[in-house]
């Protein structure tokens, strides 16, 4: 369904830029985030939240003072001290405010609006979240997956990945398969015997993974803060590897369409965050055979 106003949104993206993204599955926007007033808020939180674990678990540690201090610096002498104070940093984060009001922007309602032909969009409250993976720590991982088995809501989906430290070579930079969207929903298998320690969302893996991938062209998506890569729910995507000496922090925030026919037929119910296991949905996608 169309919008019931189509001037009710900003269009902020070409006619260009629309059909490169339902040709490819994503789109780069460059500096769509104001670093002042959007980004640099989150990175203060994160660096204030750091700084009180290690006054708390660190108390000998000397931080260093002055502009050029990174905002997470500490937080692998946290890690290094204590494997789970990296988990309580990353449950604190998405809690500050400026990061909320991120989700919440206007700017993400048109976009979604105007990619999508909604008038309805949804912003799950367990969707979006401060991803932080340490570097050789391939445990949190995300495997190649799309992001519906994983959030259901809706297959009308949209996820704004945005980074909040300058994505290199080093530091692995987000993998995505051009245009596969367009085959729908992959089929799954629940169990990874490559990395049996896995669980839940990360646990599961793509049938036929290597014939399915082998089909696309395969793109790194190198960006720096402000810049934002919009990801269709079935585009096919994984995480880099960090092999840097920092961690790789970025936002992911998810929008749904309200209006889409499958997402509606079961209400709108979420997936893994919300306690539903997608062979409850979809139980002609999932496999714990090969």
């Amino acid at each position: 369904m169309k919008p019931s106003n189509q001037n009710s949104y900003e269009r902020l993206l070409t006619d260009a830029q629309v059909s490169a993204f339902r040709r490819d599955g994503f789109i780069k926007l460059d500096k769509f985030y104001d670093l002042e007033s959007e980004v640099f808020p989150v990175q203060e939180g994160i660096r204030q939240i750091i700084g009180m674990m290690v006054e708390k678990y660190l108390p000998g540690k000397r931080m260093e003072e002055g502009g050029d201090r990174q905002f997470d610096d500490g937080f692998l002498d946290l890690v290094s001290h204590d494997r789970a104070l990296g988990g309580r940093v990353y449950d604190a984060v998405k809690h500050l405010p400026a990061f909320v009001r991120l989700c919440a922007s206007k700017k993400h309602d048109s976009l979604m609006m105007q990619l999508r032909e909604t008038d309805l969009p949804g912003l799950p409250s367990g969707g979006s979240g401060i991803r932080i993976d340490i570097p050789f720590e391939d445990l949190f991982r995300a495997n190649w997956h799309q992001d519906y088995p994983s959030q259901f809501r809706s297959m009308d989906g949209l996820v704004f990945w945005s980074p909040l430290v300058p994505i290199t070579k080093e530091i692995g930079p987000l993998q995505i398969a051009v245009g596969s969207h367009r085959e729908g929903i992959a089929p799954l298998l629940r169990n990874d015997p490559e990395n049996a320690e896995k669980s839940g969302a990360y646990a599961l893996r793509l049938r036929d993974e290597e014939e399915l991938l082998g089909r696309y062209q395969k793109i790194e998506g190198y960006s720096e803060p402000g810049d934002l890569l919009l990801i269709d729910y079935l585009n096919l995507h994984a995480s880099g590897h960090n092999r840097s000496d920092r961690a790789r922090w970025s936002m992911q925030m998810r929008y749904f369409n309200y209006r889409e026919p499958i997402g509606r037929g079961y209400d709108w119910v979420g997936s893994f965050a919300a306690g539903v296991d997608i062979g409850k949905v979809h139980p002609e996608l999932i496999s714990s055979e090969p």
